[in-house]
């Protein structure tokens, strides 16, 4: 925004014509969002004759009420809009969301402990590199029947299954109207399908920039939730909420561009793939177990990253299966070359998840990587000693295992920046530790009356 040109009073033409927006379209009230370091959304409503005070001066909050942010006696930040990102809530018409970045009040900087900004760091490393990241997410989610106080259930509201139709998809109109509302924020939706499991769906918007990307996923989580309740189901981005079917996952796919053209592509080469994106894809498989702390953040993540469940444990790329971490698509233009990251899930923060993948896939670049020869069989086959002999790994297989490859990755551990890191990690320590203690209703039914 600071290259914007500058309207009358200080404004940025962007900034003036949100003001003209908000008189002519007839809002009342501004959300401010922003995220915690978990990718919660937050946000501090204020009415909109407050919109240029905003834009000028910045509205100020209380950071030690946010996760991961400052403690008591450094309390308090502001939010500074960000204009472009201006949009009507479609379910709340009088009602817009600016996504803001996080300023510290002390030094006027950008706040090093917003999320945004750890991405907007890893975009400026590619930028000094001559690159522009490109990406595009394939979030899934599940669609559960409420109980009769309005909690959520797992009783699914269908019983679809990959690409199914009515009767069977009984979602079709819940998905319609979650299009709409995305498509009036200014999405471009690419397409939406019921998944494998029961009552799972998936909604693909086309690609973008990787911040204005990370911005869409924390708003595409926000809409889904909203309208779904308008349909008294409850919408979850919870990676495996019903044991023994498939998870929720959210592929990701990363192209960088250098002066409008596709970097990641070469017409010459066997996978239509450009040295660069062998080297960005062998940096991101080098420092996978690290990067699975962020893309896969929460306990729960571990129990979708198994094998027999579609989902990728295996640290390989491949151009035709889909068992390995990275997968190349088929790509019919130059400007589509691209890889898909297939191991996160749509728990994870996105600035977060988007800035690590992002340095190290760099990092490959830098190094200049070697990329091992793609796996063309299905390695969901193979047995231990075929993975041995194929140098193949695994992701960790929980939480603690996938904090502790992070903190032993500088590469990745330092992505985060020296405020979230060592924050990220301190909450993720004590979620694993909670969930250690914790009893299940799995061992009481497997063990109670047993011993």
């Amino acid at each position: 925004m600071t290259d914007e040109p500058v309207a009358d009073g200080g404004l940025t033409e962007e900034e003036s014509e949100v003001l003209k927006r908000i008189d002519r379209e007839g809002i009342d009230f501004l959300r401010l969002q922003f995220t915690d370091i978990l990718g919660t959304v937050k946000n501090v409503s204020v009415p909109a004759e407050q919109a240029e005070k905003a834009f000028t001066e910045g509205i100020y909050f209380d950071g030690s009420s946010i996760e991961g942010f400052v403690r008591i006696q450094e309390s308090d930040m502001r939010l500074k809009p960000d204009a472009t990102t201006f949009a009507v809530l479609p379910w709340r018409d009088t009602s817009a969301r600016l996504i803001c970045d996080v300023i510290d009040t002390t030094t006027g900087e950008p706040f090093e402990g917003d999320p945004r900004a750890v991405l907007k760091d890893a975009l400026a490393r590619a930028e000094k590199l001559g690159y522009e990241v490109n990406a595009a997410p394939e979030p899934e989610f599940f669609l559960f029947e409420e109980d009769e106080e309005g909690k959520a259930t797992t009783n699914t509201n269908d019983a679809g299954g990959y690409f199914d139709v009515a009767p069977k998809d009984l979602a079709s109109d819940v998905r319609r109207d979650i299009i709409y509302g995305l498509e009036e924020m200014g999405f471009d939706i690419e397409a939406s399908h019921h998944e494998v499991a029961e009552g799972q769906h998936e909604i693909n918007f086309e690609y973008d920039d990787a911040l204005s990307t990370a911005d869409n996923v924390a708003t595409f989580r926000t809409v889904v939730r909203a309208i779904a309740a308008q349909h008294d189901l409850h919408a979850t981005f919870m990676p495996k909420p019903i044991a023994k079917v498939n998870g929720s996952g959210m592929h990701v796919h990363f192209s960088l561009f250098t002066d409008g053209e596709n970097a990641f592509h070469d017409e010459d080469d066997e996978f239509d793939l450009s040295e660069v994106a062998k080297q960005f894809t062998a940096g991101v498989l080098d420092h996978a177990p690290a990067l699975a702390a962020v893309t896969n953040p929460t306990v729960n993540s571990y129990k979708r990253l198994v094998p027999g469940y579609e989902a990728p444990v295996y640290v390989a790329w491949s151009d035709r299966n889909r068992s390995a971490l990275i997968r190349k698509p088929a790509a019919r233009v130059p400007a589509a070359s691209r890889i898909e990251a297939r191991f996160p899930d749509p728990s994870c923060n996105p600035y977060l998840a988007f800035a690590v993948l992002i340095h190290a896939g760099l990092d490959g670049i830098e190094k200049e990587m070697d990329c091992e020869d793609p796996i063309r069989e299905n390695i969901y086959e193979f047995d231990e000693q075929k993975r041995e002999e194929y140098g193949i790994e695994t992701l960790p297989t929980n939480l603690g295992e996938a904090i502790d490859a992070l903190e032993n990755d500088d590469t990745v551990y330092e992505a985060l920046g020296p405020h979230v890191g060592p924050k990220f990690v301190e909450a993720k320590r004590a979620e694993f530790a909670d969930y250690l203690v914790d009893v299940s209703d799995w061992e009481l039914d497997r063990y109670l009356e047993t011993f």
